[in-house]
Protein backbone atom coordinates (compact mmCIF):
# COMPACT_ATOMS: atom_id res chain seq x y z
CA UNK A 1 0.00 0.00 0.00
CA UNK A 2 1.80 2.94 -1.38
CA UNK A 3 0.37 7.15 -0.33
CA UNK A 4 1.58 9.24 -2.59
CA UNK A 5 0.38 12.62 -1.08
CA UNK A 6 1.41 13.99 2.85
CA UNK A 7 -2.29 14.42 3.25
CA UNK A 8 -2.59 10.58 3.23
CA UNK A 9 0.02 10.20 5.07
CA UNK A 10 -0.98 12.07 7.78
CA UNK A 11 -4.63 10.63 7.66
CA UNK A 12 -3.38 7.46 7.81
CA UNK A 13 -0.76 8.43 10.63
CA UNK A 14 -4.77 9.28 12.16
CA UNK A 15 -5.74 6.22 11.92
CA UNK A 16 -2.76 4.28 13.34
CA UNK A 17 -2.93 6.55 16.61
CA UNK A 18 -6.25 5.38 17.06
CA UNK A 19 -5.60 1.68 16.63
CA UNK A 20 -3.07 2.01 19.55
CA UNK A 21 -5.30 3.75 21.59
CA UNK A 22 -7.85 1.28 21.79
CA UNK A 23 -5.81 -1.60 21.87
CA UNK A 24 -4.71 -0.20 24.83
CA UNK A 25 -7.14 1.28 26.52
CA UNK A 26 -9.36 -2.69 25.79
CA UNK A 27 -5.68 -4.37 27.41
CA UNK A 28 -5.36 -1.80 30.50
CA UNK A 29 -2.02 -0.90 29.20
CA UNK A 30 1.00 -0.30 26.57
CA UNK A 31 3.34 2.56 25.67
CA UNK A 32 0.61 4.84 24.47
CA UNK A 33 2.73 7.85 24.36
CA UNK A 34 6.01 5.91 23.10
CA UNK A 35 3.93 4.83 19.96
CA UNK A 36 2.77 8.47 19.23
CA UNK A 37 6.62 9.43 19.20
CA UNK A 38 7.20 7.40 16.11
CA UNK A 39 3.93 6.94 14.41
CA UNK A 40 5.01 9.42 11.29
CA UNK A 41 8.44 7.57 11.30
CA UNK A 42 6.81 4.20 11.00
CA UNK A 43 3.39 5.27 8.29
CA UNK A 44 6.44 6.76 6.11
CA UNK A 45 8.10 3.35 6.14
CA UNK A 46 5.77 1.53 5.63
CA UNK A 47 2.96 3.05 3.52
CA UNK A 48 5.30 5.83 1.42
CA UNK A 49 7.38 3.53 -0.71
CA UNK A 50 10.50 3.33 1.34
CA UNK A 51 10.05 0.00 3.02
CA UNK A 52 10.53 -3.17 0.57
CA UNK A 53 8.49 -5.71 2.20
CA UNK A 54 5.79 -8.51 0.79
CA UNK A 55 2.61 -9.42 3.26
CA UNK A 56 1.93 -12.36 1.65
CA UNK A 57 5.29 -13.60 2.42
CA UNK A 58 6.74 -12.16 5.23
CA UNK A 59 9.96 -14.03 5.00
CA UNK A 60 11.02 -12.76 1.56
CA UNK A 61 14.54 -13.01 1.19
CA UNK A 62 14.59 -9.36 -0.57
CA UNK A 63 13.14 -7.68 2.00
CA UNK A 64 14.48 -4.31 3.70
CA UNK A 65 14.82 -5.71 7.14
CA UNK A 66 12.88 -2.99 9.79
CA UNK A 67 14.50 -3.32 13.57
CA UNK A 68 11.97 -1.84 16.47
CA UNK A 69 14.73 -1.86 19.12
CA UNK A 70 12.51 0.39 21.09
CA UNK A 71 10.67 -2.87 21.39
CA UNK A 72 8.15 -1.01 24.36
CA UNK A 73 6.50 0.83 21.11
CA UNK A 74 5.10 -2.38 19.39
CA UNK A 75 2.30 -1.07 19.68
CA UNK A 76 2.70 1.01 16.65
CA UNK A 77 4.10 -1.28 14.41
CA UNK A 78 1.25 -4.40 14.91
CA UNK A 79 -1.75 -2.23 13.56
CA UNK A 80 0.63 -1.07 10.65
CA UNK A 81 1.26 -4.39 10.01
CA UNK A 82 -2.67 -5.50 10.36
CA UNK A 83 -3.49 -2.96 8.26
CA UNK A 84 -1.20 -3.74 5.36
CA UNK A 85 -2.39 -7.17 5.23
CA UNK A 86 0.22 -9.48 7.81
CA UNK A 87 -2.07 -11.03 9.93
CA UNK A 88 -6.21 -10.36 10.31
CA UNK A 89 -7.02 -7.00 12.03
CA UNK A 90 -9.19 -9.24 14.66
CA UNK A 91 -5.84 -10.15 16.25
CA UNK A 92 -5.82 -6.09 17.34
CA UNK A 93 -8.59 -7.51 19.69
CA UNK A 94 -6.72 -9.54 21.42
CA UNK A 95 -3.72 -7.08 21.91
CA UNK A 96 -2.17 -8.54 25.65
CA UNK A 97 -4.90 -11.40 26.16
CA UNK A 98 -4.02 -15.08 26.50
CA UNK A 99 -5.51 -15.98 23.21
CA UNK A 100 -3.65 -13.39 21.31
CA UNK A 101 -0.38 -13.89 19.04
CA UNK A 102 1.56 -10.44 20.67
CA UNK A 103 2.14 -8.73 23.89
CA UNK A 104 3.33 -5.50 25.08
CA UNK A 105 6.75 -5.96 23.69
CA UNK A 106 7.50 -6.94 20.26
CA UNK A 107 8.09 -10.60 19.55
CA UNK A 108 9.84 -12.08 16.32
CA UNK A 109 7.06 -14.96 15.67
CA UNK A 110 4.47 -11.61 14.85
CA UNK A 111 4.63 -11.84 11.05
CA UNK A 112 6.67 -9.11 9.80
CA UNK A 113 8.63 -8.36 13.39
CA UNK A 114 12.26 -9.51 12.64
CA UNK A 115 13.34 -9.77 16.24
CA UNK A 116 11.45 -9.96 19.72
CA UNK A 117 12.59 -7.23 21.19
CA UNK A 118 11.90 -4.83 24.69
CA UNK A 119 15.38 -5.11 26.59
CA UNK A 120 16.80 -2.02 25.18
CA UNK A 121 20.29 -2.06 23.43
CA UNK A 122 19.91 -5.10 21.80
CA UNK A 123 17.97 -4.37 18.46
CA UNK A 124 20.57 -2.30 17.17
CA UNK A 125 23.38 -4.65 17.30
CA UNK A 126 21.46 -7.00 15.78
CA UNK A 127 20.68 -4.69 12.84
CA UNK A 128 24.55 -3.96 12.33
CA UNK A 129 25.12 -7.58 12.10
CA UNK A 130 22.51 -7.91 9.43
CA UNK A 131 23.64 -5.34 7.45
CA UNK A 132 27.30 -6.67 7.59
CA UNK A 133 25.71 -9.93 6.54
CA UNK A 134 24.07 -8.30 3.97
CA UNK A 135 27.33 -6.89 2.29
CA UNK A 136 29.18 -10.08 2.96
CA UNK A 137 26.50 -12.29 0.62
CA UNK A 138 26.03 -9.02 -1.80
CA UNK A 139 22.86 -8.48 -1.41
CA UNK A 140 20.70 -5.59 -2.39
CA UNK A 141 18.50 -5.09 0.78
CA UNK A 142 18.82 -2.23 3.45
CA UNK A 143 18.26 -2.54 7.37
CA UNK A 144 16.58 -0.10 8.83
CA UNK A 145 16.77 0.27 12.66
CA UNK A 146 14.40 2.51 15.08
CA UNK A 147 15.70 3.54 18.07
CA UNK A 148 14.60 5.65 21.54
CA UNK A 149 16.74 8.32 22.58
CA UNK A 150 16.99 6.99 26.44
CA UNK A 151 18.19 3.89 24.97
CA UNK A 152 21.25 5.53 23.97
CA UNK A 153 22.33 5.15 27.23
CA UNK A 154 23.44 1.99 26.49
CA UNK A 155 26.91 1.05 25.98
CA UNK A 156 25.90 -1.78 23.45
CA UNK A 157 24.56 1.51 21.35
CA UNK A 158 27.87 3.04 21.02
CA UNK A 159 29.34 -0.67 20.77
CA UNK A 160 27.56 -1.73 17.81
CA UNK A 161 27.76 2.04 15.81
CA UNK A 162 31.57 1.97 15.98
CA UNK A 163 30.93 -1.11 14.38
CA UNK A 164 29.12 -0.24 11.32
CA UNK A 165 31.03 3.02 10.81
CA UNK A 166 34.20 0.93 10.88
CA UNK A 167 32.40 -1.83 8.41
CA UNK A 168 31.43 1.29 6.66
CA UNK A 169 27.66 0.13 6.41
CA UNK A 170 26.54 2.15 4.10
CA UNK A 171 23.35 -0.54 3.78
CA UNK A 172 21.87 0.83 7.22
CA UNK A 173 19.69 3.04 8.08
CA UNK A 174 19.24 4.42 11.75
CA UNK A 175 16.45 6.65 13.21
CA UNK A 176 16.87 7.88 16.62
CA UNK A 177 13.03 8.56 17.90
CA UNK A 178 14.40 11.79 20.08
CA UNK A 179 11.53 12.69 22.30
CA UNK A 180 13.77 13.79 25.24
CA UNK A 181 11.84 11.41 27.74
CA UNK A 182 12.83 8.25 29.25
CA UNK A 183 10.30 6.22 31.94
CA UNK A 184 10.54 8.82 34.67
CA UNK A 185 12.53 11.94 33.49
CA UNK A 186 13.81 14.03 30.54
CA UNK A 187 16.84 12.56 29.06
CA UNK A 188 18.94 15.59 29.53
CA UNK A 189 18.09 15.79 33.32
CA UNK A 190 19.27 12.09 33.89
CA UNK A 191 22.40 11.36 32.07
CA UNK A 192 22.55 14.66 29.39
CA UNK A 193 22.71 12.94 25.68
CA UNK A 194 23.61 16.27 24.06
CA UNK A 195 25.19 17.05 21.70
CA UNK A 196 23.74 14.04 20.48
CA UNK A 197 24.45 14.80 16.86
CA UNK A 198 27.94 15.37 17.16
CA UNK A 199 28.27 11.79 19.15
CA UNK A 200 26.98 10.48 16.48
CA UNK A 201 29.30 11.77 13.74
CA UNK A 202 32.23 11.66 16.12
CA UNK A 203 31.75 7.49 15.86
CA UNK A 204 31.95 8.17 11.91
CA UNK A 205 28.22 8.04 10.77
CA UNK A 206 26.81 10.71 8.42
CA UNK A 207 24.26 12.57 10.65
CA UNK A 208 20.93 14.40 9.42
CA UNK A 209 18.73 16.29 12.27
CA UNK A 210 14.92 16.28 11.23
CA UNK A 211 11.33 17.11 12.91
CA UNK A 212 9.96 13.55 13.12
CA UNK A 213 6.31 14.59 13.32
CA UNK A 214 6.96 16.19 9.16
CA UNK A 215 6.33 14.04 6.58
CA UNK A 216 8.20 16.15 3.90
CA UNK A 217 11.13 15.82 6.78
CA UNK A 218 11.37 11.87 7.20
CA UNK A 219 10.94 11.98 3.23
CA UNK A 220 13.57 14.48 2.43
CA UNK A 221 15.93 12.66 4.91
CA UNK A 222 15.75 9.38 3.04
CA UNK A 223 15.82 10.62 -0.41
CA UNK A 224 18.10 9.06 -2.46
CA UNK A 225 18.97 6.62 0.33
CA UNK A 226 19.46 3.42 -2.24
CA UNK A 227 22.16 4.86 -4.12
CA UNK A 228 24.65 4.35 -1.55
CA UNK A 229 26.16 7.86 -2.29
CA UNK A 230 27.70 8.01 1.04
CA UNK A 231 30.00 5.18 2.37
CA UNK A 232 28.86 5.94 6.15
CA UNK A 233 25.93 4.51 7.50
CA UNK A 234 22.99 7.09 8.02
CA UNK A 235 22.25 8.10 11.64
CA UNK A 236 18.50 10.48 11.21
CA UNK A 237 17.89 11.72 14.69
CA UNK A 238 14.04 12.38 14.88
CA UNK A 239 13.14 15.32 16.85
CA UNK A 240 9.69 14.07 18.56
CA UNK A 241 7.12 14.78 20.92
CA UNK A 242 6.35 11.99 23.38
CA UNK A 243 2.44 11.43 23.51
CA UNK A 244 2.05 13.69 20.24
CA UNK A 245 -1.65 13.71 19.20
CA UNK A 246 -3.07 13.93 22.82
CA UNK A 247 -2.14 17.44 25.11
CA UNK A 248 -2.16 15.52 28.47
CA UNK A 249 0.23 12.61 27.32
CA UNK A 250 2.62 15.38 25.70
CA UNK A 251 5.95 15.27 27.62
CA UNK A 252 4.50 13.39 30.80
CA UNK A 253 7.31 11.63 32.30
CA UNK A 254 4.81 9.45 34.54
CA UNK A 255 2.42 7.92 31.93
CA UNK A 256 4.86 6.08 30.06
CA UNK A 257 4.22 2.61 29.63
CA UNK A 258 0.09 3.66 30.92
CA UNK A 259 -2.55 3.41 29.41
CA UNK A 260 -5.68 6.10 29.66
CA UNK A 261 -8.84 4.51 31.50
CA UNK A 262 -12.05 5.93 32.17
CA UNK A 263 -12.72 9.72 31.34
CA UNK A 264 -9.14 10.27 30.20
CA UNK A 265 -9.83 7.26 27.91
CA UNK A 266 -13.15 9.06 26.83
CA UNK A 267 -11.23 12.32 26.38
CA UNK A 268 -8.45 10.72 24.37
CA UNK A 269 -10.34 9.09 22.20
CA UNK A 270 -12.40 12.89 21.59
CA UNK A 271 -9.24 14.52 20.88
CA UNK A 272 -7.71 12.35 18.55
CA UNK A 273 -11.55 11.89 16.58
CA UNK A 274 -11.70 15.53 16.58
CA UNK A 275 -8.11 16.31 14.61
CA UNK A 276 -9.72 13.51 11.91
CA UNK A 277 -12.19 15.65 11.01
Amino acid sequence: MILNKIEELEKKAKYIRNQVLDMCCKAGTGHVNSAFSCTEILVALYYADILRYNPQNPDWEERDRFILSKGQASVILYPILADLGFFSEDELNRFNQSDGIFGVHLQHDVPGAEITSGSLGHGFGIATGLALAAKMNMQSHLIFALLGDGECYEGSIWEAAMFASHNRLNNMIAIVDRNHLCVTDFTENIVELEPFAEKWRTFGWRVVTINGHSFEAILGALSGFRSRKFAQPLMIIADTVKGKGINFLCDAPLWHGLAPAGQQAIDAKNELNKDME
